[in-house]
């Protein structure tokens, strides 16, 4: 009630009627566009976590989730911010399925967000919580904020790069996670 109560105030203030027949449902929308946008503050990113593997025991490699589908929003703004992003782990002992990897992109994603801290949340709360020998997180999205007003300019693209533990000793090591997130991309078209 407090959200279709506020889109009200806005449909107003921006100079239109709010009881107009193609606005009056526009509230109850809203309000339920908003739970999910911004259901990541009910989930706790830590848990999804929590279920590891060690079948893998011996697994040493880069593990990498390419172009995990990102949707979130510019607290500056409230406008979206939407792109993809590469999320990478090197196993000390044990793994994560991963699904949880695109879970936990979603989870930090679906609140109200900095891509750059976006970018580091993902890449600490793996690093705490799985204890790994590295992790890299790279994030590439547009920003409505910047596409559609200020500076207007469409298909700008904004890299942010998280490199903790192996990945931010080894620049080879980083530059095989990006040389391996680019061969996927091209793999694709």
């Amino acid at each position: 009630m407090e959200i279709e109560a506020a889109v009200r105030t806005l449909i107003k203030a921006a100079g239109d009627n709010p009881a107009r027949e193609g606005l009056v449902d526009t509230p109850a929308r809203v309000a339920r566009a908003y739970d999910e946008w911004f259901s990541g503050y009910a989930i706790d990113p830590t848990a999804l976590l929590s279920r590891t593997f060690a079948e893998a025991e011996s697994y040493r490699e880069t593990v990498l989730l390419c172009d995990i589908p990102l949707v979130s929003t510019c607290e500056h703004h409230m406008a979206p911010i939407i792109g993809v992003a590469h999320v990478g782990y090197r196993p000390r002992d044990r793994v994560v399925g991963i699904s949880k990897l695109s879970r936990l992109v979603d989870a930090f994603s679906r609140r109200l967000q900095l891509q750059e801290r976006l970018t580091q949340q993902i890449g600490m709360t793996l690093w705490e919580v799985l204890a790994p020998r590295g992790v890299a997180v790279v994030i590439d999205a547009t920003h409505g904020c910047m596409a559609t007003r200020g500076v207007n300019q469409r298909g700008v693209t904004m890299r942010t790069e998280c490199w903790l533990g192996d990945f931010r000793e080894d620049r080879d090591l980083r530059r095989d996670f990006l040389t391996s997130v680019r061969d996927a991309r091209a793999g694709e078209h």
